[in-house]
């Protein structure tokens, strides 16, 4: 019986260490300390008034000349944009909840001390016009996460934020994707019923619709160039604009977004097969040092519940995770201080453009945006599958691909 009793006492531990095993190395697990890791740096600087001090600034070798400090601006906003979703999921007391909390706590101490001007950390929204791209990521996050980054501001530090995106209005964007910050901060100055410029916003829409080349791309301009430009900003922040004005009943009809959508999925379907049998991805165009950046379609899909039918979430889970993995692991990714250091995967400063500094890598916070569906949501507890790429090397069946008309 004393036998029989160790032995029952020694498989439940035995399937408790297997749980709690299985919890460590979850998916989501991963993507959480991975996040985490990426934020903590800038947050808990930056929620004491620090970033300025104690970030410590990497410029690429070719830099323009602008005033450096766009880099703790640029830091701030995109990681924001990021995060958002995750910390708009409501508090609990597990280990991730706990996370959230934290970070949540020192994000809205940052969204503060960022429009103080007698803090320290006042970011720069003047003398560049490099401002109106990572306020247009800052405002990118408020329409994110409303409840829980924008609603509990206080009355001075919203108003200084509405001042600031007003402001902004100095900055002429040249036509190319910078028309869709100028058009995301209006939208969501329109989101909390504050005065709003509808002609950045029409001028944006109207140059992006001209700008589709097909096949679920837009050219970045005039001429159509093969990078990511598509996944860094003209896709999803061209969705979320429309979303919010249909929304609003303002300036365009459903059927604008609905093809937008359809647009966004197909490119979502070209990224996943991107996406080789050995969790890498295709390293060209501007910007790479974006890293994960590449995936916001994908990622903003997914937190959506819009994948098109031929993407499962369990395969795109497995990619993004595997990709992550695959970069994330090589070492010089971050500094002494656990900063992000110029590189693609790892330390590769050669390979930073004129205008990248290492605030700038933040956009690959953007890939997390799944984070903000709950634990329990199909896209964390379905099983992994083989994305396309691993099929179609390994000799199974695969979907044929197709282009669309629209």
């Amino acid at each position: 019986m004393k036998r029989t009793f160790i032995l029952i006492l020694l498989v439940c531990n035995y399937c408790s260490y297997q749980v709690k095993a299985a919890e460590k190395d979850s998916d989501r697990t991963y993507w959480t300390n991975l996040l985490y890791k990426i934020s903590e740096p800038v947050l808990s600087n930056m929620s004491r008034g620090e970033l300025v001090k104690n970030m410590q600034v990497e410029v690429s070798p070719t830099w323009d000349g602008r005033r450096t400090r766009v880099t703790y601006m640029e830091a701030f906003g995109r990681l924001m944009a990021g995060l958002a979703p995750w910390l708009n999921l409501p508090e609990d007391n597990t280990p991730e909840g706990k996370q959230r909390k934290q970070l949540t706590e020192w994000a809205l101490k940052s969204y503060a001390y960022a429009v103080d001007p007698n803090s320290p950390d006042y970011l720069q929204w003047d003398k560049e016009g490099q401002a109106l791209v990572d306020a247009a990521y800052v405002a990118n996050s408020f329409l994110r996460a409303p409840k829980q980054l924008w609603e509990p501001l206080d009355e001075v530090t919203k108003k200084r934020y509405v001042e600031e995106f007003k402001k902004l209005r100095w900055v002429d964007p040249p036509y190319t994707n910078w028309l869709l910050f100028s058009a995301m901060i209006e939208t969501f100055l329109m989101s909390i019923d504050e005065q709003y410029d509808a002609y950045r916003i029409h001028s944006a829409i109207r140059k992006i619709e001209e700008w589709y080349v097909g096949d679920g791309w837009y050219a970045d301009g005039e001429h159509f160039a093969f990078d990511y430009y598509n996944s860094y900003v003209i896709q999803p922040m061209y969705v979320e604009v429309l979303e919010v004005l249909v929304a609003k009943n303002r300036m365009v009809k459903p059927e604008t977004l609905d093809i937008a959508r359809k647009r966004m999925q197909r490119y979502g379907i070209i990224l996943e097969r991107f996406i080789s049998p050995e969790a890498t991805f295709p390293v060209f165009g501007r910007s790479m040092t974006y890293r994960m950046g590449v995936f916001q379609p994908l990622a903003l899909l997914s937190l959506n519940q819009q994948l098109p039918e031929e993407l499962s979430e369990g395969q795109v889970r497995n990619a993004l995770t595997s990709v992550m993995k695959r970069m994330f692991e090589v070492k010089g990714n971050f500094n002494e201080k656990g900063f992000l250091q110029l590189g693609f995967a790892g330390h590769q400063p050669n390979l930073a453009d004129w205008y990248t500094n290492n605030g700038s890598l933040y956009l690959t916070s953007l890939t997390f945006l799944p984070l903000g569906l709950p634990a329990n949501h199909s896209f964390w507890t379905t099983p992994a599958k083989e994305w396309t790429a691993q099929k179609a090397w390994s000799g199974e069946d695969f979907p044929r691909d197709h282009a669309i008309g629209f």
